[in-house]
């Protein structure tokens, strides 16, 4: 049988993949460990590319500002990259040196509210079960050392400090190693953020050369959609949760309820949770109410229940609207798939990731609809 050089090159190859699989398969907690490795190698440098997305999004908006029309300048670039960076510093400024000290007097207060508040709710069941006199002798008899409770508290936090010293020691190199990748990956993200035209003819170069043009194309696109959807759904849902939480502000300081800074700050932040995170931030605000007056916390709940439907039905179509383009179905099954398998960060990533890919099924769908 007279081989060409070309089927010779083709039974070389599938010879060379045969072999590289089975040696593989056969060694594959070695190639794990390697990929864990160069995963951990490059967590830096993917870091920092996740930053860069997420400061790129206000950073174009406000680079487009600059400019206003006029041809883009090299200040324009700067500038814009150090107003995003006073941006996202002035959030974690408000956060840091508003919101949590207000939160440590909540919870130093919840110390002597909690205890006035079970005592007030043993009268209230007393005066419900008057007529069970069994009922009430238990009751009484219930007497909790609050003074002993928290001293208990204490005291375990003092005991398990020689047991937990290991821990501790090890989360704090592992806090030390964080802070040295997120440094790195940060100085990455801006370097990609200064030099991103650059970086995305070098890609597209890149592609060009070692993928057939229509592969290359089609590659493209994908990447310009799936970058579309992601800066949309991220932009939509960082303002719809200003927006909610502003809200949120402004009613509980109009109707003059207790924690509205707090509670507002809270459910901002959980808002950024699609579809789940809202609801944290009330049960949050029902507790804190309940133990100052139950009827403050009925209104609250209530006020919640109000402003969620404006949120629901007229904020969130017009600010996010159809940038995610993703049924309300599928929107569920990607928050549960990916919070169970990544947390917080799966469920916002899994939402813009599933309609990339109902994007692209449906695209495929209508394509082979049409040959038939």
């Amino acid at each position: 049988m007279n081989l060409d050089k070309n089927q010779i090159k083709k039974i070389q190859g599938l010879i060379l993949y045969t072999v590289i699989v089975t040696a593989v398969a056969i060694h594959y907690r070695q190639v794990l460990a390697v990929i864990a490795r160069g995963f951990h190698m490059a967590l830096p440098f993917l870091l920092g590319a996740a930053i860069a997305f997420i400061l790129n999004v206000p950073m174009r908006n406000i680079e487009r500002w600059l400019q206003r029309g006029k041809p883009g300048k090299k200040w324009h670039r700067l500038t814009a990259l150090i107003l995003t960076l006073i941006l996202v510093a002035g959030v974690l400024v408000l956060v840091t040196f508003v919101v949590l000290p207000q939160l440590f007097t909540t919870i130093m207060g919840l110390q002597k509210s909690i205890p006035v508040f079970v005592e007030h709710m043993i009268v209230e069941l007393e005066g419900l079960f008057i007529t069970y006199p069994d009922v009430v002798e238990y009751l009484n008899s219930i007497v909790i050392d609050w003074n002993s409770v928290f001293d208990s508290m204490i005291g375990f936090l003092k005991n398990g400090a020689g047991s937990v010293f290991s821990a501790t020691f090890s989360a704090a190199v592992s806090i030390v190693s964080g802070f040295t990748s997120f440094g790195i990956g940060f100085v990455f993200s801006i370097y990609i953020l200064l030099q991103k035209e650059n970086l995305s003819r070098q890609f597209v170069k890149l592609l060009k050369a070692f993928l057939p043009k229509a592969v290359a194309e089609r590659t493209l696109e994908i990447a310009a959609m799936t970058e579309r959807i992601f800066s949309n759904f991220l932009a939509g849902q960082c303002v719809e949760a200003v927006i909610l939480g502003t809200m949120f502000f402004i009613a509980m300081t109009i109707l003059d309820m207790p924690y509205a800074l707090l509670i507002g700050v809270l459910i901002a932040f959980t808002a950024l949770i699609p579809i789940f995170g809202a609801f944290i931030g009330c049960a949050v605000g029902v507790f804190l109410m309940l133990m100052l007056n139950p009827m403050t916390a009925l209104a609250f709940f209530i006020l919640f229940n109000v402003l969620q439907q404006i949120e629901g039905n007229l904020i969130y179509p017009h600010v996010v609207g159809g940038s995610v383009g993703l049924p309300s179905i599928w929107v569920l099954m990607a928050v549960t798939i990916g919070g169970s398998l990544m947390g917080v960060v799966g469920m916002l990533v899994f939402i813009p990731l599933c309609s990339v890919l109902y994007t692209l099924l449906k695209e495929e769908v209508n394509r082979r609809l049409s040959v038939k």
